[in-house]
Parts: C-alpha cells; sequence; structure tokens
C-alpha cells in the first residue's frame, strides 16, 4: 500500500525522496508528492499516476531543501487527483499517511465547527487540519503532534514536517509499518527498508503504538503510553541487485526464474545433515487442530497445506480468510496451534487475526517472507521462507516458498506424531530435496506457455480446475490470471463443475486443468471430458504418465517433470505463473504493478 519515506539529510533531498520512492512503487499507488523545508520555508510537490509525473513537475518546478518527506499513494478516501494525492497542508505543517483514521468523518465536523474546513476528499487531511489547530493554540510543533496522534483512531503510520524547522521529522506507527534508518548526521524513516537500503544498513523496527522524534542527531522513541525506550538498531543487509530487474523486462519474469535458486535456499536452510532442522520450538505432538490463516496467495498455499497436515499428521486443520477470521467468532482450543502466512508479514487483517488468537491458542506460528516484520516479531515462532525481496504485485517466489516451508512442517509433525516411519519421512524429504531441479525443468517450457497465452489474451472468461492439493492451485492460477491480464477467471473444484460452473463452458472459455498423474487424476480425466464435450479448448497441465492416459481432443498440453505429491503443487505452479506473465505481455497490461492493486495490503 501507500509508501512513505522522510530524510533529514546533509544535502538536496528531493531527488533522493523520489528515488526512494521509486524503490516503494512494488507497494501500489496512483499519485505521489514530496515535500521539503528550505530555510524555514515549507513546499510541496504532489501528481497523480507514475512517479515520472512526478518527477517532470521536479524539472519545471524544482524542489530544494535538506529535509522533507514524500509518498505514493493507494487510494482509500476519494479518486487519484492532485487534490487527494500526499503531501498534506494545512498552513505550516505537512503529512504523509499510510493507513486509515476511523474517527475522520467525526475529526473533520468538529474541525469544521471551528473553520478548518478540508479541501479534500481524504481521512488524512483531518490529521493535518488537526495539527495546524494544536499549533495556532499555541503548540510547539512536536507537542501539537503528539496531540494529533491522541485524537486518532485506526491503523496508521505518519511523518510530519513543520515550517521552520529545517531539523526535525515527527513520525508515529499503529497497526502499519514503519523503519527508521541511521545515517552519519542524517536520519531516515521508510515504509521498509528496501526504501532505505541504499541509504543506510542500520535500522530501527518501530513497534506497535511507537512515537518517534526525530533529528540529524538521532532518534528518541516513545511507547505507547508515552514512556522514551530504546529499541534496538539492526544490520541490515539489503543487496540492491536483488531489487532490480537484472535485464529482466519485469520484476515478475526476474522472480519467476527466481524460484529455483530460491527453493534450494530455503532447503539448505531447512534441511541439515540429521534431517530437518525447523525451530525446536515448533512441537505438533499435543496438538489438536491447526488453524492457518492468510490473504490472496498466501491463503491458497494454506489451503493446499490443509491436505498435508491431515493426510500425513492426521490434524484437524482448518484455513480461513483473514479478513473474515476474527468476525465468525473462530473456536479456538488452547491446544491448537494457529499459522499466519504473509510475504511481507505486514498483512493487516493477517496481523489482527493474529492478534486476536494469542492466549487463546497453544502456539502462535509466522511464516513470512520478511523476518523483522510485524508478525515475525509478534508470532511465537517464526519460519522465514528465504524468497529474498519480491517486487511484483502478484506472489510468484514467495508462493513457491512458502508451499515448501509449509510442507516441511507437514512432515515435521507427521514425525513427532508418529505417522511416519524412519524411512518414509526420508522418502518425502528427498522428494522436496528434487524440488528445485524439477521447477527448472517446469520453467525451460517458457516459450511453449507464451503461445498459448497468445490465445489465452483473447478470452474474456477462462476456468482453472484441478482436485485434491491441486484445487487450491486452480484458485492460484486462475487470480494470478485476473491480478495482472485483467480477465475474468475462476479457479474450482473439478467434480463441481456439474454443480452450475459447466453452464459457462463453450468454446470461447479456455479451461486449464491442472492433474498431475496421481491418484485423483482418472476422476479429474472425467471432468476434463465432460468440458471437451462442450467444445472447451483444453489446456492441460501433467506429467508423462498423464499425458499418456489423457486420450485426444486436449487441445494444448504441457508435459512436467514427475513430482511426488508433495512436489507437485509447487511444480505446477510454475506455468500458472508464466500462463498470467505471457498473458499480460500479449494484452499490453502494467505487469508488475496492475491497476487498483497493492503489494503489501496494510489497511483493512
Amino acid at each position: 500500500m501507500c509508501g512513505i519515506v522522510g530524510i533529514l539529510g546533509r544535502h538536496e533531498v528531493a531527488p533522493v525522496i523520489l528515488e526512494a520512492l521509486r524503490r516503494l512503487e512494488y507497494r501500489g499507488y496512483d499519485s505521489a508528492g514530496i515535500a521539503t523545508v528550505n530555510t524555514g520555508q515549507l513546499d510541496r510537490r504532489r501528481a497523480v499516476g507514475k512517479l515520472v509525473n512526478l518527477s517532470d513537475l521536479l524539472v519545471h518546478q524544482p524542489l530544494v531543501g535538506k529535509s522533507g518527506i514524500g509518498h505514493t499513494r493507494w487510494a482509500t478516501h476519494g479518486a487519484a487527483t492532485v487534490a487527494n494525492a500526499h503531501p498534506h497542508r494545512a498552513g505550516p505543517v505537512a503529512v504523509v499517511h499510510n493507513g486509515i483514521i476511523e474517527n475522520h468523518r467525526a475529526l473533520r465536523a468538529e474541525l469544521a465547527a471551528d473553520g478548518y474546513e478540508q479541501t479534500s476528499e481524504t481521512d488524512t487531511e483531518t490529521v493535518v487540519l488537526l495539527t495546524r489547530r494544536f499549533l495556532d493554540a499555541g503548540m510547539a510543533p512536536v507537542q501539537a503532534a503528539m496531540a494529533t496522534l491522541a485524537r486518532l483512531e485506526g491503523a496508521f503510520a505518519l511523518a510530519f514536517l513543520f515550517e521552520g524547522q529545517d531539523d526535525l521529522i515527527v513520525a508515529a506507527r499503529r497497526g502499519s509499518p514503519l523503519a527508521i534508518g541511521h545515517g552519519e548526521g542524517e536520519m531516515f524513516v521508510g515504509s521498509d527498508a528496501i526504501a532505505l537500503a541504499p541509504l543506510t544498513d542500520r535500522i530501527t523496527y518501530l513497534e506497535e503504538g511507537d512515537s518517534v522524534v526525530l533529528t540529524r542527531t538521532g532518534a528518541v522513541i516513545r511507547d505507547a503510553a508515552g514512556a522514551v525506550v530504546t529499541r534496538t538498531v539492526a544490520r541490515i543487509e539489503m543487496d540492491a541487485a536483488r531489487v532490480e530487474k537484472a535485464g529482466y523486462r519485469h520484476f515478475m519474469a526476474k522472480e519467476i526464474a527466481e524460484q529455483p535458486r530460491v527453493l534450494a535456499g530455503a532447503l539448505e536452510h531447512y534441511l541439515g545433515d540429521a534431517g530437518l532442522a525447523l525451530p525446536e520450538g515448533l512441537d505438533f505432538t499435543g496438538v489438536d487442530r491447526l488453524t492457518l490463516v492468510a490473504c490472496g496467495t498466501a491463503h491458497y498455499a494454506c489451503a493446499v497445506a490443509r491436505y498435508w497436515f491431515e493426510r500425513l499428521a492426521g490434524i484437524p486443520c482448518e484455513v480461513d480468510i483473514a479478513s473474515e477470521f476474527r468476525y465468525r467468532d473462530p473456536v479456538l482450543s488452547p491446544r491448537g496451534m494457529a499459522i499466519f502466512v504473509s510475504q511481507s508479514g505486514e498483512t493487516a487483517d493477517t496481523l489482527a487475526a493474529l492478534r486476536h488468537v494469542r492466549g487463546a491458542v497453544g502456539a502462535v506460528v509466522g511464516v513470512v517472507n520478511v523476518p523483522t516484520s510485524s508478525i515475525a516479531r509478534e508470532a511465537d515462532i517464526v519460519l522465514p521462507i528465504h524468497a529474498g525481496p519480491e517486487i511484483g504485485v502478484a506472489s510468484t517466489k514467495a508462493f513457491t516458498a512458502q508451499l515448501l516451508v509449509l510442507a516441511l512442517m507437514a512432515l515435521r509433525a507427521a514425525d513427532q506424531r508418529g505417522r511416519l516411519d524412519a524411512a518414509g519421512l526420508e522418502r518425502h524429504l528427498a522428494d522436496l530435496r528434487g524440488v528445485p531441479g524439477l521447477v527448472n525443468a517446469a520453467l525451460a517450457l517458457d516459450a511453449e506457455v507464451a503461445e498459448i497465452a497468445q490465445h489465452v489474451a483473447e478470452a474474456q472468461d477462462v476456468l482453472f480446475l484441478g482436485r485434491g492439493p491441486l484445487f487450491p492451485l486452480a484458485l492460484e492460477g486462475a487470480l494470478k490470471l485476473k491480478e495482472i491480464s485483467y480477465i475474468h477467471a475462476e479457479g474450482y473444484a473439478a467434480g463441481e463443475l456439474k454443480h452450475g460452473p459447466i453452464a459457462l463452458v463453450d468454446s470461447h472459455v479456455p479451461v486449464v486443468v491442472i492433474a498431475p498423474h496421481d491418484d485423483l487424476f482418472a476422476k479429474t480425466m472425467s471432468n476434463m471430458q465432460e468440458v471437451m464435450a462442450r467444445g472447451a479448448q483444453v489446456v492441460l497441465f501433467t506429467d508423462a504418465a498423464g499425458v499418456a492416459e489423457a486420450g485426444p481432443g486436449v487441445w494444448r498440453t504441457l508435459t512436467l517433470p514427475t513430482a511426488g505429491w508433495l512436489a507437485a503443487p509447487i511444480v505446477h505452479a510454475v506455468p500458472a505463473q508464466l500462463l498470467a506473465y505471457h498473458t499480460a505481455v500479449a494484452k499490453g497490461t502494467d505487469v508488475d504493478q496492475p491497476r487498483n492493486l497493492a503489494k503489501s495490503v496494510t489497511v483493512e
């Protein structure tokens, strides 16, 4: 979602802030802006659309100053217009904001009654107007910012910049992530470490409810109770090359291609010479129920893992969409384990669900890509997926890495509960050790998939079918396609066709069937024949044994490498990713930053 950058620097900050905002483009945005203080004077520039528009504006209307804040906005309140773009300003104060101010209507009415009228449609403008009112009442800038924070309800990250204050930024987080960067005679604030990586390798992550007063000499942090606290300064190792395209046309293409290396790295981390090397505290022995909670692609990874946990470990398993979890009043067990899966580790709904179960279950586990994230810090046990920075909005390498880590967890559970003997465990581990090579072989189908995508790009509707652990993969394949190509796509359990979806099938609806040759293959083939009988052009993802038994009439078949039961969903994810990618390229859509979407969803 929205990206925040603030700099108290030694040089002109507008170009540096603009470059930092470019590193936050992956979060999704529809407008951008920068405000600076120069010789005490506050000024700003804002533009709608891509950052190039703001860059062009700065050429014609330069913005000078060595102190500044910048923002990329993903609209929550009000359309993408210059008036709604950040930073918002009211007289001597400017503010950038990520999140939602839930009591903005009450504040707006209160402010209007005092003569402070809004000029935008946003909830954020109430923050800057409220601060101005406190300043007009005689408060000093820091005091006014703190008084404003005390009046706000909701989830947010905020940064305040004041006229006449060349050496001051006030920032705060409640629900949305915020990091402080430490330089030599400089200080920085940003939504995440990626934005700050070229500027410093020393990062402090604010905790929930923290506020901070930044000057060039350092940071004074206060907790939610107002007490001055010390937060850890961590050194980050952010290889800048990992957030560049490295010769690929799109980040998504690069991240798809990185999967063999990513998966090999995760295996190296979690599979030692003595077998599974998961955290010692990860104990499934007495667990009576698993609850897996996530959003979007991560939710589909959880849905695949449910098959693994129940079949291998014999543990009852529920999978919940995080945005619905708290509102159905879930029944939790003190002997239960709750697993929260999130690429960013900052997904607002998932984080709220984690906080909801704390104290009601025996253990809270986070499966995340960012080991310094809020979910990682608040979980009892953390399993990083080691995918590295994922910039493309449509998740690819994070999804397959999540699947791999969840598969290893399921094997740990089966082993601890006596459901697998040593030979069975080693057989499954050998299956997973082969995954990087199998994924590499699947990537070799790229040219074939690109050819199929030329046809799919002409469709208005596409169906994806699968059974067992491949049913959630059908959902994920459909999600990928609709996310970046804007083609309506739906995933279904193959056996559900006759209960409604088959009414959609005709010669204009491509049907992607995901069917490795497993114990459900024959049933899936029966469903495939049903759609072929109604004229559908079928694209079949299967292996050599599946090709031999599929029979005639399939429009296009992709022959994937043969994979075991645990590995098959990971391997078959690759052609689904490639199909979405090449279809989007064929349609000319914005692959890495599809319309209306954000990488990290940090508001409910």
